[in-house]
């Protein structure tokens, strides 16, 4: 049997068909499509998707990119497992999907892609908002979606869609491929008939696997760490997406071995779990540094290795040090020329703690203690960062963290992505529960924060959702709290106003670049951007989205505003300026290099200073062979 529909309401049914099921549970893998439309998509998927109405969810955006990070912050949420689509015009509007696509792929995050296109018909050429290219008549802007999606298909035939659509389902789901899906639709095929056959619309559940351990890969990784002396776990995003953090608590209980995490994998652990001992690298704890300045044995669970991560080929110090990488890509498992275990994190961390424990194997007791006292003594210079000894005077960023970590609990979530608070927050964030520390770090990409907690919201109506941004993120991409205003998706929005580039700020005056064009003042005499800061008032750009927006200027201030905010049922902006324009945080200082090149030649005193540590540093890196 078939049935006729036209390309569009094919693919609208298909998807509403589309599961998961991982663990035994089973998900609708295509929760809503988000769309803005135009005339390359209105007459398709737009009729498409009012014909559907009743079986695929719809959500009206204002940016396309940041619909992509909405849906990628509602697919991080869903471990992976569910996720929305995203439709778009053509031109401008199938470009501005760039840069959440790449988000969406640098973190092995799933979101489906679903761009109009100019006519495969050719009636009329060129269409409005095409750009030719003289050398190749089957080129338009969608494809510098290629290079950042795992899997790209331009569907130029009804019949077509069927393959391309059964793909982009199987990249999705797949752990190891999954990131950024696009299925770029001409105009004309969108709205085109044809008689599909009735399997194509059948429910269908892809399983996402957990594949275990090779035996000599296992056998190799026990070996490796009963005979190291020093080992250290350096979690990453793969347990998260596993759902390893039970495995990974067990492991390191048996163990004794202290835990790391990166910006992706913090929360791996509970923060007051015996063996966390908080983020690794450019930006993590003292505590994790040192431990990695020493191990000889470094266990990379679901982790690429940035180079935040490892300081720029600088903080694992140790002459005899090796790697051991848990890892469901074999790709990442062989990074830093270690030993590789590939295989899913839960599965691979569950048969390592049953293996060692055959051998009752831990570490010893010194090295138990030596990390516990260091990891108390980073908790007390936390303590300190947090107090404010006069609470109604201006908040620095540090006690404005501070204050929010007082009033929240294990059901809160966190969201970030860009400026200083990344480094910040690594270093001093308390992460209660598995989830509730969501940062954006492989993409860094500012405006992220705001539709991914629209997203992670989507994903978990019942939890208190927080969008943390400075300044220089909101006037980046502010457009989606009329989204949430409208479809009264209570997010909170804690915006941190400190007159420009702040990190960047620090950054350049670090490799000599004199902290020029980063803040946000009146330009001087000079033609630099130093007069006084801009009028520009954020808070009152929230309330005219629609936003609920408390001001706050003590530190008494901002945590009855907090306290306000989180109990809020509406859309809900806390507003702070921070205590100096010019200082990034105030928090401890890096305890790990990062390779940002200086200039080798300069005649400015602060631009040679800057090379002479820049090649003192350069001078420990060391590649692992």
């Amino acid at each position: 049997m078939t049935t006729r529909l036209t390309v569009a309401q094919a693919l609208v049914r298909f998807l509403s068909a589309q599961y998961t099921e991982r663990d035994g549970v089973r998900q609708r893998l295509i929760g809503a499509t988000w769309g803005i439309f135009g005339h390359g998509n209105v007459a398709g998927l737009g009729q498409a998707l009012v014909e559907y109405a009743d079986v695929m969810p719809y959500h009206q955006g204002r940016n396309e990119q940041s619909m992509v990070h909405a849906a990628v912050g509602y697919a991080r949420q869903a471990n992976r497992l569910s996720t929305h689509a995203v439709t778009t015009s053509i031109g401008p509007g199938a470009t501005n999907l760039v840069t959440g696509a790449a988000l969406a792929t640098v973190n092995h995050l799933p979101v489906l892609l679903l761009p109009g296109d100019i006519f495969a018909t050719r009636p009329a050429d060129p269409v409005l908002q095409q750009l030719e290219v003289p050398y190749a008549g089957d080129i338009s802007v969608n494809d510098c979606l290629r290079p950042v999606s795992r899997y790209f298909d331009r569907v130029t035939r009804p019949e077509a869609l069927i393959p391309a659509a059964l793909q982009a389902m199987r990249v999705l789901t797949d752990p190891v491929e999954t990131g950024a899906v696009t299925l770029a639709l001409p105009q004309d095929v969108q709205a085109e008939a044809y008689d599909w056959p009735e399997e194509f619309f059948a429910e269908r559940t892809w399983a996402v696997r957990r594949p275990g351990a090779d035996p000599t890969e296992l056998a190799e990784a026990v070996t490796a760490i009963r005979t190291a002396q020093r080992p250290l776990v350096v979690a990453g995003g793969g347990v998260h997406h596993s759902r390893a953090e039970e495995a990974l608590a067990e492991f390191a209980s048996a163990t004794g071995i202290p835990v790391a995490s990166t910006q992706a994998g913090k929360g791996s652990l509970r923060h007051d779990h015996p063996q966390d001992i908080g983020g690794i690298g450019h930006t993590g704890t003292a505590t994790s540094d040192e431990l990695a300045r020493t191990a000889d044995l470094v266990i990379g669970v679901g982790t690429r290795y940035t180079d935040f991560t490892t300081a720029s080929g600088t903080l694992f110090q140790r002459p005899d040090v090796r790697f051991l990488n848990l890892n469901i890509a074999p790709y990442d498992g062989h990074k830093l020329a270690g030993t590789p275990l590939v295989a899913d994190a839960r599965s691979g961390l569950m048969e390592l703690t049953e293996a060692l424990q055959m051998h009752g194997h831990r570490v010893t007791d010194a090295y138990v203690a030596e990390y516990t006292e260091d990891k108390d003594a980073w908790e007390h210079r936390v303590d300190a960062c947090f107090e404010a000894l006069e609470p109604d005077v201006r908040p620095s960023q540090p006690q404005v963290i501070g204050a929010l970590d007082a009033i929240v609990d294990e059901s809160d979530v966190i969201i970030n992505a860009a400026g200083s608070l990344p480094g910040d927050l690594h270093k001093l964030w308390r992460a209660r529960s598995a989830d509730q520390y969501h940062l954006e770090y492989g993409y860094s990409c500012m405006g992220y924060e705001i539709p991914a907690a629209i997203g992670v919201k989507l994903a978990a109506p019942e939890r208190n959702v927080w969008a943390l941004v400075g300044d220089g993120t909101y006037l980046m991409m502010p457009t989606e709290i009329v989204t949430a205003v409208q479809e009264g998706i209570a997010i909170k929005v804690l915006l941190i106003q400190n007159h420009g580039y702040a990190s960047i700020g620090g950054l350049s005056e670090s490799v000599g670049g004199e902290r020029f064009g980063t803040a946000y003042r009146f330009q001087a005499d000079d033609g630099t951007y130093t007069g006084t800061p801009l009028p520009v008032d954020l808070a009152a750009n929230a309330a005219s989205l629609g936003m609920r927006v408390l001001r706050a200027k003590t530190v008494r201030d901002l945590r009855a505003a907090l306290a306000e905010a989180r109990a809020a049922g509406t859309p809900t902006c806390v507003y702070v300026e921070t205590e100096t324009a010019d200082t990034v945080s105030g928090a401890p200082e890096a305890q790990a290099w990062w390779d940002v090149p200086v200039a080798e030649t300069a005649t400015r005193p602060s631009a040679v200073k800057a090379r002479e540590e820049y090649d003192r540093h350069v001078s420990t890196r060391r590649r692992h062979l």
